[in-house]
Order: structure tokens, then sequence, then C-alpha cells
């Protein structure tokens, strides 16, 4: 009965309790690659508007080809427009990636501040709520980042981006870990303790 159940389950398709394992690798090198670009956060930095370049031509190239395939559409005259607006920020961004880290971080800077306010006008209008200290001190503690990297601007664009990308990664990397050893079946977490001393 047992095995048909397992059979069945295994069938279905994943399962996390499975292949927890893996997960909690794949985190760690996640965890690990956010590391490495927190600690090179220059390189990070460069290499996310290097991305962003590419990015920006291939979608400006995916929208003169639709604009050209639909000639007889009124919207195509602005596809057409959005295409070459997209290629020409596109290979700016690829000839001064310094320059498009700069206005990423000025980006950041505007996000920040945006997310604070909007944060604290929330918290403002939540009297008595549990969740109100909370957001809060995040609308704060965005503000203060934002009041920061404005500050040190332009100093902090060699390094507010990759920072920012690989703290996202660690904190990925970990939370897969976490998940990956909370869905870990009992028999794996025990069997160590469990093993006799002889064996």
């Amino acid at each position: 009965m047992n095995g048909i159940s397992a059979d069945t389950a295994h069938a279905e398709g994943y399962s996390l309790e499975n292949e927890w394992r893996t997960l909690a690798i794949a985190g760690g090198i996640v965890g690990l690659i956010g590391l490495l670009a927190m600690a090179a956060p220059v390189v990070t930095g460069l290499s996310v508007s290097l991305m962003l370049g590419i990015f920006l031509v291939a979608g400006g190239l995916v929208h003169g080809i639709h604009a050209f395939a639909a000639r007889g559409w009124r919207g195509s005259v602005w596809q057409t427009t959005l295409a070459i607006v997209s290629v020409l920020a596109g290979l700016a961004a690829l000839a001064a990636p310094t320059v498009a880290l700069v206005t990423l971080t000025l980006a950041l800077v505007a996000y920040l501040a945006v997310h604070g306010l909007a944060e604290l006008a929330m918290a403002m209008r939540m009297p008595g709520s549990a969740g109100r200290t909370s957001i809060a001190v995040s609308g704060v503690i965005a503000i203060v980042l934002a009041g920061l990297l404005w500050v040190g601007f332009p100093a902090t664009a060699a390094w507010a981006i990759g920072l920012l990308v690989g703290a996202n990664l660690l904190v990925t990397g970990l939370s897969m870990v976490t998940v990956a050893v909370a869905a870990r079946p009992i028999d794996d977490a025990t069997s160590p303790a469990t093993k006799p001393r002889g064996v």
C-alpha cells in the first residue's frame, strides 16, 4: 500500500520533500553568488548596466519587427518610435555603462523615497493596527537609505546597484535554503541521531 502511494506521489510530479537537497544546494549557490556580487559591487553594477542595454536593444528589435509586420495597424507608428527609442537607449547603455549605472542609481533613490513616503502615509491611515509600527519603520528606513544615497551621489553610483543586487541574491538564496530545510522529511532530520553506534 505504501509503495503504491509513493509511486503515485512520484508520478504526480515534483515533491519538495524528496527534492529538498536540490533546492538547498541551489539556494546555497544563489547565496554565494550574492556574496560575490556584494564583494565586487562595481563589477556587479556595470554588469547590470550592460544587461539592461542588451535587454533594451532586444526589446527594441522585437517592437520594430512587430511594427514592420503590422504596417497597416494604426499603432505601428508608436511601435516604430518605441523601437527606435529602446534601441538607442540600449546602445547608449552598452556604449557607456557607467552613465547608465548613474541613471539607475538616481532611479533607485527616487524609488526608495517614493516607497518610503507611501509606507509612512499608509501607516498614518492605520491607527490602532498591529502592523502600523513595522510599516512606519520600513518607510523611515527606505527614506533614510534614499537620503544617504543622494548625499553621497555620484560616488554611491559605483556600488549602490551592485550591493543591492548582491543583497537580494543573498536573501533569496537563504530563503531557498530555509524552505528546503523546513520541507525535509522527518526521517532525514532524525536519522543521524537515531542511528545505532555500532553501525
